[in-house]
């Protein structure tokens, strides 16, 4: 067993001695060959450890990021790929295998459009070749819900194990696909251009969204999803399980067959039904509280002196989706790297009382959202938290005069 364990320890540091290598500008492919000579094979999990003593280390996550890909190119010729563990139709694993297997598909039409668009005459018209690669890049899209279940359900349970450097690194890849889409959208708008002009668009842009995509499907399908298979519990899938509607499926439904054990399914908070929460201004039951929560029209999340996130209310329409994962969670994890050093600025600010509020606005989906953090102190002046006001003004800002009589907007719903 300890000859095992020397071997493993042997094998991470080789690891990571040599991606440091080429972190420093070594040549990938000298690096490759020299990378099968010394480890034969190696598993998951020793990528992991790898990639979690670099950023112990002090190599910060946007230098991994950035050579990310490049890592997964040097040890995929030495990763053993294990055979996928089986699991029940429906199961949170199973559901995000399914939708990578389907993102597989659109990226395979995307390919076929732009290789369609290739064969063309560069003056010709590239109508019907754009027209397929909008239709497979409206499908891709889809991609956003895969994400952000895996950035706040999966991720928020492997930081309960202690394992934080994958996930830092894949939401900052995810950040990057975002982005590459993002740019593809603008472009695909565009209308007029020749086919020679759409080659171009093609064979940088096009290429870079197709690599990306791919590259973090067998990073989830290799690295990710064993990882979790092998640390989590029935509890674990159950919350993964139960949280997972509220961001949504990308291109398939879960299939009919995984149901936990209810038992294993987070219970709601409760108290007797003559008991209220005593408050210095009245008293409210929990079934009064949930139903004041769920009515504002903002959404709220309180974060608690020691950044983690303690609660957040459940609105019909909330504007940024949140699961009973991210609990406890801390709040610097519930952020995409790029994010983290504002996050830690504004929390730094509130605990040491040199501001009380920090307000953003944005642009999003077509809605103007109003975000607010306050600083939440008690009678003393004692920092106990930070909480966030999300609110979406676009009706708001619409309105003008006044109206002083009675008048509903709409009828409520049956």
């Amino acid at each position: 067993m300890s000859e095992l364990i020397d071997n493993r320890a042997h094998r991470v540091r080789t690891l990571k001695g040599i991606i440091k290598e080429l972190h420093a500008g070594a040549a990938p492919e000298a690096v490759k060959d020299r990378l099968k000579k010394i480890v034969q094979e190696t598993d998951y999990s020793e990528i992991v450890a790898m990639e979690q003593d670099l950023m112990a280390e002090g190599m910060p996550v946007e230098e991994i990021q950035s050579m990310c890909d490049l890592h997964s190119q040097v040890t995929r010729e030495v990763l053993v790929r294990l055979p996928a563990k089986p699991v029940p139709p429906g199961h949170p694993v199973d559901t995000f295998r399914r939708e990578n297997e389907a993102l597989r598909g659109v990226l395979v039409r995307m390919r076929q459009a732009m290789a369609e668009l290739e064969k063309l005459p560069d003056e010709a018209d590239p109508s019907a070749s754009l027209l397929a690669w909008r239709q497979a890049y409206n499908d891709l899209m889809d991609i956003e819900k895969h994400y952000q279940r895996k950035e706040n359900v999966l991720f928020s349970c492997l930081e309960r194990y202690g394992i934080t450097g994958p996930s830092k690194v894949m939401w900052a890849k995810d950040d990057e696909v975002r982005r590459y889409l993002k740019e593809m959208g603008t472009a695909l708008a565009e209308r007029g251009a020749a086919a020679g002009e759409w080659k171009l668009v093609a064979a940088t842009l096009g290429q870079t969204v197709l690599n990306a995509v791919e590259e973090m499907i067998y990073k989830e399908d290799n690295i990710l999803l064993p990882m979790c298979l092998d640390a989590f519990t029935e509890d674990d899938w159950a919350e993964i399980w139960a949280s997972s509607p509220r961001y949504g499926w990308c291109l398939v439904a879960p299939a009919e067959g995984y149901q936990p054990p209810e038992s294993k399914v987070r219970e709601s908070v409760s108290l007797p039904e003559d008991k209220g929460v005593q408050l210095p201004t009245g008293t409210l039951t929990v079934e009064q509280l949930l139903g004041i929560f769920s009515t504002l029209p903002v959404d709220l999340t309180f974060v608690d002196a020691e950044d983690r996130v303690a609660f957040f209310s459940e609105g019909p329409d909330r504007i940024f989706a949140r699961s009973v994962a991210i609990v406890g969670r801390k709040v610097q994890h519930c952020h995409p790297p790029k994010s983290v050093d504002t996050v830690e600025r504004i929390i730094s600010d509130f605990r040491e009382g040199r501001q009380s509020v920090a307000e953003f606005w944005i642009e999003l989906q077509g809605k103007f959202v109003h975000i607010r953090y306050f600083a939440v102190r008690d009678a003393q002046g004692r920092y106990l938290g930070t909480l966030e006001v999300t609110q979406d003004l676009t009706r708001l800002r619409r309105l003008e005069g006044e109206r002083r009589l009675l008048e509903y907007d709409a009828a409520p719903a049956a």
